[in-house]
């Protein structure tokens, strides 16, 4: 399709947008390093460049260039900058480093950037210790073959084989790929070096599956500890994550956090090196799990929670320079504000203005306390820096910043705030999203979030972009239904031990019945639509009501008792349901959209990518066969090369295409 000059921003535009992905504060505290994606030159991908951004209204800078890229931001004790760069070795060709990528670093006082690593396999992720000398990084690595043959070992197990992966436990695969089994693929490792590069150290050479799995590490400031997250099958086949500690100076380590059915995840030092802070999130069949923020003495492995009677689920941020505090951030009724909270007492206090809603994230505080700095987005506007006085306020954004993304159109929609009552009396919040200036009764999106357990918040998201959509002049409604954060433990509770087609359900109901009544929206063309979990839920919609003029489902689950046994974490899956489908096939799928399509009457789209190992394509070619088995008109969209997101430029604009031309033929006035 083509889209009209006249919108004032529609998914080219969006796809055009540099993306602010990541911060990290200088150590003199005048300047933030931002990493940003932005389009090649065909088009066709994002390469991410670093701009040096001063923090006192002075304009922003780009610090690095070209196909190669340059992301992950973090400082060195000496105020150079690190980061990961496929870039070739100075100098040197080398086809295949593109396949790996190294630890660079910017010296402090200019000039060219050095490379520091040269793993045989690349880094996953690396950090520097804040005033000691230390460098700390997640590197794949093949146990069975010599380090220096381990490159040339890798290039010929994958031009020639053998490709055999062999496995004894679950999970086999996550998101989008297979895990490596540690026989013919390589396992993540922690590996040290000193601050220039020298002196490597593999710190777990035995590793097998402990940190298969989106590992978190970190440093203490003064070099000598690590952390890092450690995975082992728990009794109900579930990883249990516990933390494990390195003394950096012996190389000795030793579990400091870890229980039964528990995660221990994010950690992150103190500034006296003396205290770790993390999440630990305890699950049961019965209830979700609440993560809780936990101190660890270093020394003695002594732990406590802390603000545990805050009913909201917290994202650790940092902490304050003087230790007394850790800066979070937090879904909060429709928004995710920036907290302070006191390591002593608990306590909890909000330090974005309650007017200045958005979302933030990651959190990192100056040097001398003064400033927090950070990402920022709201449902109008794309992620960007922001600063806010530590003692409180509103966030500000620094002068020319939003040269970062370039974004402009903010003003072409209006957004409100919108509750009602469930069926039990619950209050649901809603954001609404409509074109700023249209007039007269306008068709609606009825979007429903994944999940289950997340929230529609006043942010930025590059798929289900509302702002994309009202433009093309649409009410976008976007509902926060039981099983949303930020709304209470309670409140969450209420999706768990296979309910997701009961509260939720009523819950939307009741949103989309307040919507019928409203006087800008025509009732006569709404569409429901989702991913992942809103997939689901569009599926139980097509089953259960014929309300909706049109319904488009993405990522979706079609048979709960099928999807067991190829989603890539059954296990979860079936804590989640409370259940599995071998004991009590027609329990366990008493909300199963399958049970229900007979009932489908409206016209659906359906979106699927092939390599989604959260939600296998087998759930949408099931439904769309299904629909065209019962002769509901119905459409599906593959995308062959994508997973559970549509995450190539060209690709972003086939799935919006594809979305905005089902809903213009069939929310068109007058449509049939």
């Amino acid at each position: 399709m083509s889209y009209s000059a006249s919108v004032p921003f529609d998914p080219p535009q969006l796809v055009e947008l540099k993306r602010v992905a990541q911060v990290a504060v200088a150590p003199s505290g005048e300047w933030a390093a931002v990493a940003v994606q932005r389009l090649d030159a065909d088009k066709a991908k994002y390469v991410t460049d670093l701009w040096r951004v001063p923090l006192d209204g002075a304009s922003a800078t780009q610090l690095t260039r070209g196909e190669h890229g340059a992301a992950a931001p973090c400082f060195r004790s000496d105020g150079a900058l690190g980061f990961l760069s496929s870039r070739p070795p100075e100098g040197k060709a080398d086809d295949d480093a593109r396949d790996r990528r190294q630890v660079w670093v910017l010296p402090a006082g200019g000039g060219e950037a050095a490379q520091l690593t040269d793993e045989p396999l690349g880094i996953d992720v690396f950090a520097f210790a804040e005033t000691g000398d230390r460098l700390l990084c997640i590197a794949p690595v093949l146990s069975s073959v010599a380090h220096d043959k381990q490159r040339e070992a890798m290039k010929d197990r994958q031009k020639h084989g053998p490709s055999a992966l062999r496995y004894s436990r679950q999970p086999v695969r996550y998101w989008d790929h297979w895990l490596p089994d540690g026989i013919n693929t390589p396992m993540p490792h922690l590996v040290e070096y000193r601050n220039d590069g020298s002196g490597r150290r593999d710190l777990t050479p035995d590793a097998k599956r402990e940190h298969l799995i989106e590992p978190g590490i970190a440093i203490s400031p003064d070099g000598r500890y690590a952390a890092i997250t450690s995975a082992r099958e728990g009794s109900d086949r579930i990883d249990d994550i516990a933390l494990l500690l390195f003394d950096l100076t012996t190389g000795a380590s030793r579990v400091v956090a870890e229980g039964a059915h528990t995660e221990v995840e994010h950690p992150c030092f103190a500034p006296d090196s003396r205290t770790l802070a993390c999440i630990v999130t305890t699950r049961s069949p019965e209830k979700v799990g609440k993560p809780l923020l936990t101190l660890i003495d270093v020394e003695s492995g002594a732990s406590r929670a802390i603000a545990s009677d805050w009913d909201r689920w917290p994202a650790l941020g940092c902490w304050t320079p003087d230790g007394r505090a850790l800066i979070v951030a937090a879904d909060d009724e429709g928004a995710a504000p920036v907290f302070r909270i006191d390591a002593a007492t608990g306590r909890v206090a909000r330090l974005s203005a309650p007017e200045a809603l958005g979302t933030h994230s990651d959190l990192h505080v100056s040097r001398d306390g003064g400033l927090i700095v950070g990402i920022r987005s709201t449902l109008r506007s794309p992620p960007e820096v922001f600063t806010l006085n530590a003692n409180a306020g509103a966030p500000q954004m620094p002068r020319d910043v939003a040269k970062l993304s370039g974004f402009t159109h903010g003003d072409s929609v209006t957004v409100e705030d919108f509750r009602v009552r469930s069926t039990d009396g619950a209050t649901i919040q809603s954001w609404i999203v409509k074109p700023a200036h249209a007039t007269g009764r306008l068709p609606a999106l009825f979007t429903i979030h994944g999940g289950p357990i997340g929230a529609f918040g006043d942010g930025w998201h590059w798929r289900w972009n509302a702002l994309t959509w009202a433009n093309a002049g649409y009410v976008v409604v976007l509902p926060n239904a039981r099983g949303s954060t930020g709304f209470g433990q309670d409140f969450i509770q209420g999706i768990w031990r296979n309910q997701w087609g009961a509260q939720c359900y009523n819950d939307l109901m009741a949103v989309a019945d307040a919507v019928e009544q409203r006087a800008d929206v025509d009732p006569r063309r709404m569409a429901a639509l989702g991913g992942s979990f809103g997939g689901y839920m569009t599926n139980w919609i097509g089953g259960n009501t014929s309300r909706f003029k049109a319904l488009a489902t993405h990522a979706c689950v079609f048979s709960m008792s099928a999807f067991t046994g190829v989603t890539d974490h059954p296990a979860y899956w079936m804590l989640e349901m409370n259940g599995d489908p071998y004991s009590d096939v027609e329990a366990f799928d008493k909300f199963s959209p399958a049970r229900f399509v007979h009932n489908w009457k409206s016209p659906t789209l359906i979106i699927h990518g092939e390599r989604d190992y959260r939600c296998p394509i087998g759930e949408g070619l099931a439904l769309f066969e299904a629909l065209q088995h019962f002769g509901i008109e119905s459409e599906i969209v593959i995308f062959p090369d994508e997973n559970h997101w549509i995450l190539k430029p060209r690709n972003i604009l086939a799935w919006n295409a594809a979305m905005l031309d089902f809903f213009r033929k069939h929310l068109a006035q007058g449509a049939a």
